[in-house]
């Protein structure tokens, strides 16, 4: 069964009997602010899309990692990721318990379940003394929507228990480019057992492109480049994403806009939310609420379009351009709370 996620304006708007006009769309984590594509050359459409040195030298650039692979966006190995631990740990497969975020992103419990992994789900992470041989533990850092993060040294320290039992740590960093890079998971995989997910979309606007990168020690990149078979990304991504990695200027400028736009959306939410139930990031903000379903529906009757959390108790807002903040507010002053 397909997961709901943010962006199906058409599913919501024909929910609430309304037409697809006038949205304020902010049910994504996505940046309102994308990166600008360049000229695209005519033989990047004709050619066949074999990975890009340029693409790889860029992307090492700015992950400072060695090691990484490109893909068609993180969604693609998040399902392929069972069935190569599968081929590689066969005969460890019924006993292997999957360690999963209760509240996160959820197509990466759906991936186990459907591969028939034992799966636990956790508030915090797992303490090292309950793991067991061949665990494996997934970290969505920061969480989405919880934006909970934990630091480079309490998941290296889960990291070396995992590397004894034999077992894999996968981190999601999907919208961690806002945050120093030098505290990125990224940095150590060449270590045994580490997977690192990272995305092009968010930070950069580009979620249409559908490109990313998996890090992990080359041996376990080949397995999965093995598997993913030839002409896996696109040749117009991979010739905009090597534009927007070694773009520094717009990188540095897009950081301080989606900050901006970060505090100011935080702000106006602290208006009508009581301040303890909002978690930020400069991608969104989520609000918890026991009223979160009926907010959402005031909310999409009045053409917002905010993301009703799996949970049900609250909402993500995605960061708003300066100009729609008027109508969000206008919204948000008519709530029945």
């Amino acid at each position: 069964m397909a997961l709901t996620h943010g962006g199906q304006l058409s599913f919501i708007a024909k929910q609430f009997g309304l037409d697809e006009n006038n949205w304020l769309d902010l049910s994504t984590g996505i940046s309102p602010y994308l990166y600008p594509i360049p000229k695209i050359p005519e033989k990047v459409y004709a050619e066949l899309p074999t990975t890009s040195n340029a693409l790889l030298e860029a992307a090492k650039q700015y992950y400072q990692c060695q090691n990484l692979l490109p893909i068609s966006g993180s969604q693609a190995i998040i399902q392929l990721l069972p069935t190569v631990h599968a081929e590689q740990f066969s005969s460890y497969k019924t006993t292997t318990r999957v360690y999963l975020p209760k509240v996160g992103y959820k197509e990466h419990q759906k991936a186990w379940q459907q591969a028939n992994y034992q799966t636990r789900l956790y508030d915090e992470l797992p303490e090292t003394d309950q793991l067991v041989a061949n665990a494996i533990v997934v970290v969505i850092n920061p969480n989405n929507p919880t934006a909970k993060l934990y630091s480079a040294n309490k998941l290296l320290s889960l990291l070396d228990k995992l590397e004894q039992l034999n077992g894999w740590l996968i981190v999601d960093e999907a919208f961690f480019d806002l945050y120093p890079q030098k505290n990125s998971m990224v940095l150590h995989t060449h270590r045994t057992g580490l997977i690192v997910l990272r995305s092009i979309g968010k930070f950069f606007g580009l979620a249409g492109l559908r490109i990313g990168f998996v890090s992990a020690q080359q041996k376990l990149l080949n397995s999965i480049n093995e598997m993913l078979g030839p002409w896996t990304v696109n040749g117009p991504a991979q010739y905009i994403t090597q534009q927007a990695l070694g773009d520094v200027s717009w990188q540095q400028s897009q950081q301080l806009k989606l900050t901006k736009q970060s505090q100011k959306l935080t702000s106006l939410l602290r208006q009508y939310f009581d301040n303890t139930a909002l978690s930020t990031t400069s991608l969104f903000v989520t609000v918890n609420s026991p009223q979160a379903e009926s907010i959402f529906a005031q909310l999409a009757q009045q053409k917002v379009y905010v993301r009703l959390c799996d949970e049900k108790n609250a909402l993500r807002f995605g960061i708003p351009r300066t100009s729609d903040l008027v109508k969000l507010e206008l919204a948000l002053q008519s709530l029945a709370l």
